[in-house]
């Protein structure tokens, strides 16, 4: 097991917020992606203060953040809920994913140092010991495997719409479960993408990573709308 816990990297998206404020923010967004906030269940500011041991202002403050990440929307007469995630929505979201990781992946591989590599072979070593055992534990594992390969890229911009875009669909993974031949093709696509990377063949790594964010988005997408079908059945 680990204490790791997936953050923003370079603390973005609470800039700004009191230290309650941020406290409150990742408390609730926690809530919204453990499942224990539903999509499209109405947020109200004395419910979640009372919840966590908060005013009213701090919650406002993560409500406004959490409208910033995605995972919350405001409707004019109606308040604040969480935002149902739709097919539509997911496709957008693992598509900015493709366009964005194999250039992060490329620029890494032209600055990664034995550490980063290391760091890399520690955290696969930890997934591949878990064997998705602990889903929640993998999807951190996971997260913090691709941080390490972003956090130090230049535009932070672009980081910051990564990261956003991860903690929705991460949101949506954890409805799911992978299936034994998508568990497998990760691992499989983690230690060639590790080789890759020694081997400082950037073209190669960046082409590999646009399949592994595909293939995650695809398999999100399948898992959904088998889901979609099941209810309406």
């Amino acid at each position: 097991m680990t204490d790791y816990q997936a953050k923003p990297p370079l603390g973005i998206d609470d800039a700004g917020a009191s230290e309650e404020g941020a406290s409150v923010y990742e408390l609730i967004r926690d809530d919204i992606i453990s499942g224990r906030l539903k999509a499209n269940a109405r947020l109200v500011v004395a419910d979640l203060a009372a919840r966590h041991r908060s005013s009213s202002n701090p919650v406002r403050e993560a409500l406004q953040l959490l409208r910033g990440q995605g995972f919350v929307t405001f409707v004019p007469n109606r308040g604040a809920r969480v935002r149902a995630i739709d097919q539509d929505f997911v496709r957008d979201i693992y598509e900015i994913g493709v366009a964005l990781e194999p250039r992060f992946t490329r620029w890494f591989v032209q600055m990664a140092t034995p550490a980063d590599i290391a760091g890399l072979e520690r955290l696969q070593q930890a997934m591949e010991a878990n064997d998705f055992a602990d889903p929640v534990l993998h999807s951190d594992l996971d997260t913090e495997f691709h941080t390490l390969m972003y956090e130090r890229h230049y535009n932070r911009l672009a980081t910051e719409i990564w990261w956003k875009n991860r903690e929705v669909l991460r949101a949506v993974t954890r409805s799911y479960n992978f299936t034994l031949a998508r568990r497998a093709q990760l691992m499989r696509e983690h230690r060639r993408l590790i080789e890759l990377i020694k081997q400082g063949d950037a073209d190669g790594a960046a082409a590999l990573m646009e399949q592994h964010v595909e293939g995650a988005g695809q398999h999100v997408l399948q898992q959904l709308r088998a889901s979609t079908a099941a209810w309406a059945s």
